[in-house]
């Protein structure tokens, strides 16, 4: 008997219908706590658990310093998806490390903790309460030197998820995941059509917008071989994206990658270098996993070769 895939008005042909209503074969991708492939891990950021009272607004910054001078060294960027995607500002106290004698040097800063172990100490669950032992800090403490960061929801009107790379200097809350010291040939892949195709299928969703997780999308991506010059060489087209970025500093990412209007993607075409690059590394990532780069060959196609190359590598372990 016959089978169809029905998209809006376009009908195919396909030899097997998969739990992910795409013609490959019948795969369930099912949660891993760790990489499938030899990766970096993916951790999600920090959980504050504070009630607000370890960070600052961007608008009270200044307030903040002037009314407690000392406190400077220790307030560092704080960003979320939001803040990441819409270039938006937001600041918090990072004391790990500090001593009690300076945290008596700063009153607005001990203010701050007090009211953070206040809220911790009358939280319903046990596991919050036990935190007001440690008021100075957050529920985790995460600083990597480097990091590749990933928003967990993103708006499903965006060809690419928008990724960056991230310093020690920044804090990163639980709204993002994060690649710890990845380096540009990992953000390459992950900022790739391939891996864009992948998780447009596979992972959840809020409403429609992208809902990315570590435990589906990211531990059960296929990633394919490279040597050291195939590496190198989407290396140095990841970069020229983040080179191609950095030439609009005052524009967000959510400019940069955003949809405007009758389903087309038009943010990247006011920014022509960007999308050139892009277009210069999905061409290789495409030619590193041996997938033609003809537009017959749909994201439909390169994800049923990835859930091939999954269920390989399912087998085998």
């Amino acid at each position: 008997m016959e089978k169809f895939i029905y998209d809006g008005e376009n009908k195919s042909t396909a030899k097997n219908i998969s739990p992910y209503l795409i013609d490959a074969p019948n795969v369930f991708i099912e949660s891993r706590k760790t990489p499938i492939c030899n990766v970096p891990d993916m951790i999600t950021g920090n959980r504050p658990a504070d009630g607000g009272n370890l960070i600052i607004e961007d608008k009270d910054l200044e307030a903040f310093i002037k009314a407690d001078p000392l406190s400077e060294k220790y307030i560092r960027p704080f960003m979320g998806a939001e803040e990441f995607i819409n270039n938006k500002k937001r600041w918090c106290l990072w004391l790990v490390g500090v001593s009690p004698s300076e945290l008596r040097k700063m009153p607005e800063v001990l203010k701050r903790v007090e009211l953070c172990r206040q809220d911790r100490e009358n939280a319903p669950d046990a596991g919050r309460r036990k935190l007001a032992e440690t008021p100075t800090l957050f529920r985790e403490t995460k600083n990597p030197e480097t990091f590749i960061i990933v928003p967990r929801h993103s708006s499903e009107n965006r060809m690419y998820i928008p990724l960056g790379f991230e310093k020690s200097s920044t804090i990163v809350n639980d709204a993002v995941l994060i690649v710890s010291n990845g380096a540009l040939y990992h953000f390459g892949i992950l900022t790739s059509n391939v891996h864009m195709a992948w998780t447009r299928v596979i992972c959840g969703r809020l409403k429609s917008d992208y809902r990315y997780s570590r435990d589906i999308v990211y531990n059960n991506f296929p990633w394919a071989q490279a040597d050291e010059k195939q590496q190198s060489e989407i290396s140095i087209l990841a970069q020229a994206i983040l080179d191609a970025r950095a030439n609009h500093p005052e524009d967000s990412l959510a400019d940069m990658y955003g949809k405007v209007h009758n389903g087309i993607f038009m943010g990247l075409d006011y920014y022509p270098h960007l999308k050139k690059a892009h277009k210069a590394l999905d061409s290789a990532v495409m030619k590193l996993y041996g997938f033609p780069t003809k537009p017959e060959f749909t994201e439909t196609h390169c994800v049923a070769a990835l859930m091939e190359m999954y269920q390989k590598m399912q087998t085998a372990i």
